[in-house]
């Protein structure tokens, strides 16, 4: 008689992470595209083994705490650890062991681990499939550790399991991953401290990955899609029979090559998302991005607009080089680049960067109640301000630009991409009303703090 393989049942759960979320009634939208990391897990798990996955984003779902799993994976950013650990703990209580990993359980395993089977330390391509067998053989370890590297590499994915996420839930339903990592070093950024090399898929796996798709809209979840440039050129080029529309990330150095932002154009860019961080030239010196340069900003804008693509700008408040001004200075400048789909928020030095280790050696950390790091709550001392005074002008900020004549001011010309800006405009109008309104956002930071991460920065510090 031949043996039968059990069914193994693992939940993949992102806890919510509260970041620009729209509730109409029941229903609940993310502002953001539909993650890609637990369909990329999926579709890593080794073909011997018979694994029934499912996705839960607790962003537009709730979480099946009944659920009938056999192993529980939940990936875990800094500003989402305290809901990870809560619902770690509680799976655990059912007697279901538990997986973390993510970029906060890459950079502070220790702490991670006291919630946990097992922690997955960094990219998790080649660990995961061990991690898959070692469960189904009842040999779970206590750690996987991926490899990194200095050096850049190629990155070899399977398709992403795409059927398993929920499509209407979020701004873009469908999400491509064309590189991994950031040549930049800004000191903010937590993809220096990972120490993740700079990694390129193959372009025939992407375009494989685009075909499969039905929507003629797609989103790369890059954090700097065109760092290297002839790539980036083949890979658009290779776009261009597909007759596809998508956005991305890119840096201001877009400026230095206009036959990329050509190609870009032709492939079908018509959004690009850009960290202009500040309208402060110090500021940016200090925070190791002085490649943006603000003089040449317009020129920039300038230049996107005559190729069709609209500019999702970001800006950046409580540098030490900001004063109380720069709230009004930066509102003005975001009207007079006209940036058709602005977003602010607050300086946050989450753990394991320099910016981190720079405030926290100068006393400046305010808190490490972890629920506070989403960017929107002030969890440090500011330079030139109060924390109360940084968290009053960002959220004035927020209410100033998205007034009706600031947003009617940054709409150019009357097509189908004005509307779409105009609607990205209106949804943000409803985000800083909803700064105003909701008590979450009234205090600068959250009273608590988590226990088990005070304890470990005071034995880092000791």
């Amino acid at each position: 008689m031949k043996h039968q393989i059990k069914t193994i049942n693992v939940l993949l759960l992102h806890p919510d992470g509260h970041i620009h979320l729209l509730k109409l009634g029941p229903i609940r939208r993310s502002m953001r595209e539909a993650p890609l990391t637990m369909p990329i897990l999926a579709a890593l798990a080794p073909p011997e083994l018979k694994i029934e996955f499912t996705v839960v984003d607790e962003s537009i779902d709730a979480v099946p705490l009944q659920y009938d799993a056999d192993l529980v994976a939940i990936s875990v950013l800094t500003g989402t650890a305290n809901r990870a650990y809560q619902l770690a703990d509680h799976f655990r209580s059912r007697s279901i062991p538990v997986v973390l990993g993510g970029v906060h359980v890459s950079l502070f395993p220790q702490e991670a681990s006291t919630h946990a089977d097992s922690v997955v330390i960094g990219p998790a391509e080649e660990t995961w499939p061990t991690l898959l067998r070692d469960f189904a053989r009842g040999e779970l370890k206590k750690e996987y550790r991926g490899q990194t590297s200095s050096r850049d590499r190629e990155l070899i994915l399977p398709q992403p399991r795409y059927d398993l996420l929920r499509r209407n839930g979020y701004t873009v339903s469908h999400t491509v991953m064309a590189t991994r990592g950031c040549k930049q070093s800004c000191d903010f950024c937590t993809i220096p401290a990972l120490g993740l090399p700079y990694a390129k898929r193959p372009i025939a796996d992407i375009i494989r990955d685009i075909r499969s798709l039905p929507s003629r809209l797609i989103v790369f979840n890059d954090v700097s899609l065109a760092d290297d440039v002839e790539y980036a050129k083949e890979l658009f080029t290779s776009l261009i029979p597909l007759g596809k529309q998508w956005g991305g990330l890119a840096t201001s150095k877009l400026l230095e090559h206009p036959d990329l932002v050509e190609i870009m154009s032709k492939s079908g860019c018509r959004y690009l998302l850009i960290g202009f961080e500040s309208g402060n030239q110090q500021a940016l010196l200090e925070i190791h991005k002085g490649f943006n340069r603000i003089k040449l900003y317009k020129e920039l804008i300038d230049l996107l607009h005559r190729h069709g693509i609209s500019v999702q700008g970001t800006f950046i408040f409580g540098f030490d080089a900001d004063e109380d001004t720069i709230f009004d200075e930066t509102v003005q400048l975001v009207n007079d680049l006209q940036i058709d789909i602005p977003r602010y928020s607050i300086l946050t030095p989450y753990p394991g960067t320099k910016l981190f280790e720079r405030l926290q050696r100068q006393d400046r950390i305010l808190t490490y109640n972890w629920n506070n790091y989403d960017t929107m709550h002030v969890v440090f001392k500011p330079n030139n301000m109060s924390p109360h005074e940084l968290y009053k002008g960002f959220k004035r900020a927020y209410r100033q630009t998205f007034k009706i004549p600031g947003i009617l001011k940054r709409l150019h010309g009357m097509n189908f991409q004005t509307i779409i800006n105009l609607s990205g405009n209106l949804n943000y109008r409803r985000f800083a009303r909803k700064l105003e309104e909701d008590p979450r956002y009234s205090k600068p930071f959250m009273a608590g703090t988590l226990n088990n991460s005070e304890q470990y920065f005071k034995r880092l510090s000791n």
